[in-house]
């Protein structure tokens, strides 16, 4: 099947796992031909179809409990426990059972096409081998979670950076549309249940995020309480695509499962309560753009952090750690940045295909 075919047959498969807002919907179809790199990260679906028979040397290889949509901004911040800033992989919506090789050719496929679109300034093979040497230096060592205190210092000041100034987030949040009254009871309720404290006057609003999971309900509980903002965030979990594209038998979503596997601080305020998932967001608390990254970093230590997470979401299944670790050394430079390189080009050819038909539309 051509794209057309894959996003109307996925779009068709999700609206049985959970409600779908057309609107949103319709608004994701016109963001998928503003760029490549804007339609990878919407159609995770037609990756998972098209991955395996353009990689098939990859495709064998050790599987794990992945990530699956990873790409160069799922990486974000988050407070732990004591109040401490922690860097890592941002979202597990598409959690599924992979060749570990999917991850690592995902991640490299989006800093290639970040670096074609001018997002990124290092090569494609320094890209590619700064996320090997991450990553296997995580695999070999046990990983280690990225606490942006003592250590880490250079990765806080680009995680920092976003903060200066928080009144346009916030700002953001106040005009977010208000939702029903009649919006959905268990979602207010967990919303509810999330806050800081109880009795706090609410509003709940529509919010309108990401690029994948866009279509599905983000139902938003603003308040004042101390003399600040707070908010969170619910939304509803579907199987990954992953199952969809492989005509598997549809599961429980992964996302607290691996959440809770990985070597990992966790995030107090997220939680999942059956198929949805809670949490806070803030200007510290959520994704970290490429574009919002001051110049003159250093993109080579960047992606070797990218892949020494990616190996600490890969570690949350142990026994295959040998397994990966063997298949790693047999693999022969540039394996990762052949594979990109195939899989840059499906994506290219499909996102222009997107946008003849968008355009005749």
């Amino acid at each position: 099947m051509d794209i057309r075919e894959a996003s109307g047959s996925y779009e068709r498969w999700l609206m049985h796992q959970l409600p779908v807002l057309r609107g949103d919907l319709d608004l994701k179809h016109r963001l998928m031909t503003a760029d490549a790199s804007s339609f990878f990260r919407a159609t995770f679906y037609r990756w998972a179809q098209l991955w395996p028979e353009t990689c098939p040397e990859c495709a064998g290889a050790p599987a794990l409990l992945a990530v699956g949509d990873l790409h160069v901004e799922n990486f974000g911040t988050w407070r732990d426990a004591e109040g401490r800033l922690i860097w890592g992989v941002n979202d597990f919506d598409e959690a599924a059972v992979l060749p570990y090789t999917q991850d690592l050719v995902r991640l490299a496929c989006s800093a290639q096409l970040a670096i074609g679109e001018s997002r990124l300034a290092l090569s494609v093979r320094t890209a590619c081998e700064s996320i090997i040497a991450g990553y296997t230096e995580s695999m070999r060592g046990g990983g280690g979670a990225a606490v942006l205190a003592e250590r880490y210092r250079w990765l806080r000041e680009l995680a920092i950076a976003r903060l200066k100034d928080q009144r346009p987030y916030w700002e953001a949040m106040r005009g977010l549309r208000s939702a029903s009254n009649r919006a959905n009871p268990r979602a207010r309720a967990l919303l509810a249940a999330a806050m800081p404290a109880r009795g706090l006057r609410l509003r709940f609003a529509h919010r309108q995020a990401g690029l994948g999971s866009l279509g599905r309900l983000r139902l938003v509980a603003l308040a004042d309480w101390n003399g600040g903002m707070v908010a969170r965030e619910v939304k509803p979990l579907a199987p990954s695509a992953w199952l969809w594209a492989h005509k598997a038998r549809a599961s429980r979503p992964r996302y607290a499962q691996i959440v809770k596997a990985a070597v990992r601080v966790p995030d107090p305020c997220l939680a999942v309560h059956g198929d949805w998932l809670v949490r806070r967001l803030a200007p510290d608390c959520g994704r970290i753009l490429l574009g919002s990254l001051p110049r003159g970093h250093d993109e080579s230590r960047l992606l070797w952090m990218m892949g020494w997470e990616t190996a600490n979401i890969h570690l949350g299944s142990p026994k295959q750690r040998r397994a990966v670790l063997t298949d790693l050394a047999r693999r022969k430079n540039p394996w990762l940045v052949k594979a990109a390189a195939r899989m840059g080009e499906t994506v290219a050819r499909d996102w222009r295909k997107w946008c003849r038909i968008a355009r005749d539309d």
